[in-house]
């Protein structure tokens, strides 16, 4: 390849966009003492998540005290209270430790210390829940304050708020109007269930992080600097870089693939699209449209399994279901994203006759694979202890080893390990850990067989002198990064404990679901008035206001708010509204998730669009609006999946019939769909074939055999005018 798509992942060059477009990645500039301080305090979480994955967790209470500890402790040091200081030099004076000012060194010690109190008082935790004494309330109170400052730093205004307002509504209760009254609750008491009891600060959203999403997120960066990322976008160019619109197409298939490591959408619009989006941009695509396409294909990363962002972990606890029932579940609609603007693209590219990228900009599939293939060896571990049952953090653990052999071992040049002795015992070792039931002193056997590979590891390097694909120094650093991808989010989850808990406190939860469904019966009755057509079936109307709501409701919250956090709240307060009305909770589960997921494209705050349109040099606004427009399928799929649960596979009541008419009809209706918002299929649309397309996409789209086959004979007008005027087009004249 030549030019930008011929430019290798750079890692330090990566980590300098995602700074410069992700805030949650913008950290203050630190001198010597604090920034050795940072470092090490990081690489030491890192190696914590590591060590316990592997060789067991510690008693649930400790271990997201630990975690909690370090993420909140670390996020004061590095984030400067204003974001404006952020892009200052180190600041000095008296009243500064190596940039730091003194007043932060304070407020990490304390949020530390105040974590650290619930582990270290547990055994009589039982005789204080209910009647906490007054240094409970009093740590209590510096962990809940600090922690909303530390999220704010991290994250921004948006999440704080919302824990702030939910706590008024915990303590004002008496004043509040009709059916939001309740009885309300002194700070004691709120302090009581928010901090020294499970369902609040420390509940299931900081058990997820601490136990799972740490683990994968630490995995996405170290197989990202082996190289499997490298290759993810080797492999796709190499597919789809030859035809119409190639850059694109490598961005829809290149987002696809790195999405199953990385769950971040900015992450992966900064990784992709810095390779991707200057490509398209040479072959002819608009700036904001080449912005576009990888935005929206870098939202799928958070729906691919088998990482999901931090959901898939997330459901795993809340639906008390195995882990592969919830990655084959997203398998489907998934795909349905990536292939809504796959279609898209394929037609602009048709429409203005872009081209595919020549045999000298494209890699040659066979070196790639020769150089890199040891990169896969990771992800075929992790998958397979996924598949086979055991934990995810095992899995992790497993993969992240893998990564570290891989990178220590192999070269990246040469079509095999610089040492094929040692990567063979030392990943023979790693499967015995993993795989092997070693009985009731397993963790003991573990960390012997674990102290024999390290030891062999560190002799044949120094017997061997190998030279590997990545430097002991750039394993250090990345998990130092990894560290740091995990501050925000940890924040982000503790916060939402506060949310949490007080739906549990006050019981609003269901007072919420009331009022939901109150309104969707009114707005179906509404409808049905105007359409008396509908009032044959009322319970779905209802259903599908309530979803409108809900959707709605996911877009605004994720606007300011992470998807994960949205995730859980929209989980508490609404997915029981869509239970009551009938829907499967996995169900309802991936509703939320998915919208939640779309306002990453949808303005005005449109954090992956926003990236991809700083890389493209595009206007932000006009991005966010054709990411939204190039990811209508994920808008349109989540109501699809409610009606026909068999395309999540795994649904109550799958049947082959259900899911064979749903997914024929989706995938028709997407390409229906993708033309008349390219307004091309064969030859360029008339307006009247754009509205009668997008009609007919509706109901191809709609679960059911009758409605399909109806959207089916309405695009056969359009059709026969397509294939006349496009004969018509490429009709050669007759020899005089």
């Amino acid at each position: 390849m030549t030019d930008t798509t011929a430019t290798a992942l750079d890692p330090r060059r990566l980590q300098e966009l995602e700074q410069k477009f992700d805030p949650e990645m913008r950290f203050r500039p630190t001198a010597t003492p604090a920034r050795q301080i940072v470092k090490w305090l990081l690489i030491a979480l890192s190696c914590f998540h590591y060590y316990t994955a592997g060789f067991g967790l510690l008693p649930e209470t400790t271990h997201r005290g630990v975690h909690l500890a370090f993420v909140l402790g670390l996020i004061f040091l590095v984030f400067a209270a204003s974001k404006a200081d952020n892009d200052q030099p180190p600041r000095r004076g008296l009243n500064f430790i190596g940039g730091v000012p003194l007043a932060d060194w304070v407020l990490a010690i304390a949020c530390a210390v105040s974590v650290l109190y619930i582990p270290w008082v547990f055994n009589d935790l039982a005789f204080r829940i209910g009647n906490p004494d007054l240094i409970d309330v009093v740590f209590g109170s510096i962990l809940f304050v600090t922690l909303l400052e530390a999220t704010r730093r991290s994250m921004g205004w948006p999440l704080p708020m919302i824990a702030i307002g939910f706590t008024i509504y915990a303590l004002a209760g008496p004043y509040f109007p009709g059916l939001l009254k309740h009885a309300g609750a002194s700070w004691s008491q709120m302090i009581n269930h928010q901090y020294l009891t499970s369902q609040g600060i420390y509940g299931v959203a900081v058990g997820v992080v601490a136990t799972y999403v740490f683990h994968f997120v630490l995995f996405g960066v170290m197989a990202t600097r082996v190289g499997l990322g490298q290759l993810f976008l080797d492999i796709a160019s190499s597919i789809a870089g030859r035809y119409a619109g190639g850059p694109a197409k490598v961005s829809v298939f290149g987002s696809a693939m790195f999405g199953m490591l990385s769950g971040s959408s900015v992450a992966n619009a900064v990784t992709v699209g810095s390779l991707t989006i200057p490509a398209m941009i040479r072959v002819g695509y608009r700036r904001e449209f080449a912005a576009a396409v990888e935005a929206a294909s870098s939202t799928g990363g958070q729906i691919t399994p088998p990482v999901l962002g931090a959901a898939a972990f997330l459901m795993v606890e809340f639906l008390n279901v195995p882990y592969q029932t919830i990655i084959i579940a997203a398998i489907i609609p998934a795909f349905m994203h990536f292939f809504g603007v796959f279609m898209q693209v394929h037609f602009e590219a048709k429409r203005y006759g872009l081209r595919g990228l020549t045999p000298e900009e494209m890699p040659r599939l066979k070196e790639s694979l020769r150089q890199r293939w040891p990169t896969l060896v990771p992800l075929v571990l992790l998958i397979g202890l996924l598949v086979s049952g055991r934990t995810p953090y095992l899995a992790a653990f497993t993969g992240i080893s893998s990564c570290i052999i891989v990178g220590l071992t192999t070269r990246t040049t040469g079509n095999r390990p610089a040492n094929w002795a040692l990567f063979i015992v030392l990943h023979a070792l790693l499967a015995v850990i993993a795989f092997a039931e070693l009985g009731a002193q397993t963790e003991t056997i573990k960390l012997v067989l674990f102290g024999a590979a390290v030891a062999i590891a560190l002799a044949g390097w120094k017997l061997a002198g190998i030279t590997g694909r990545v430097s002991h120094r750039a394993l250090v650093e990345a998990f130092e990064t990894g560290a740091k991808y995990a501050l925000a989010v940890g924040a982000a989850a503790a916060t939402v404990g506060i949310v949490i808990g007080v739906v549990t406190l006050t019981g609003v939860g269901f007072k919420i679901s009331y009022i939901i469904t109150s309104w969707a019966q009114a707005m179906a009755g509404a409808i049905s008035v105007v359409i008396p057509a509908f009032m044959a079936d009322m319970r779905a109307l209802t259903l599908f206001a309530a979803l409108v709501m809900t959707g709605v409701v996911c877009i605004l919250m994720g606007c300011g708010v992470p998807t994960t956090a949205t995730y859980i709240i929209m989980v508490t307060v609404a997915a029981p509204t869509l239970v009551q009305l009938g829907v499967e909770p996995l169900v309802a589960h991936f509703f939320v998730f998915y919208y939640g997921v779309l306002a990453d494209i949808t303005p005005p705050v449109a954090l992956a669009a926003y990236a991809a349109a700083g890389m493209a040099g595009s206007d932000p606004f006009k991005t966010g609006n054709m990411a939204f427009r190039l990811g209508l399928a994920k808008a349109l799929v989540p109501f699809v999946f409610v009606f026909s649960p068999s395309l999540l596979l795994v649904a109550k009541g799958f049947t082959w019939y259900d899911f064979s008419v749903t997914f024929v009809g989706c995938v028709l209706g997407i390409v229906v769909l993708a033309a008349a918002l390219s307004k091309f299929l064969l030859v360029e649309m008339k307006r009247w074939e754009q509205a009668l397309c997008l009609a007919a996409a509706l109901l191809l789209i709609a679960p059911g055999l009758v409605v399909t086959i109806v959207g089916a004979v309405m695009t056969v007008p359009m059709l026969v005018r397509q294939l006349a005027a496009w004969k018509l087009a490429n009709a050669t004249p007759a020899p005089a």
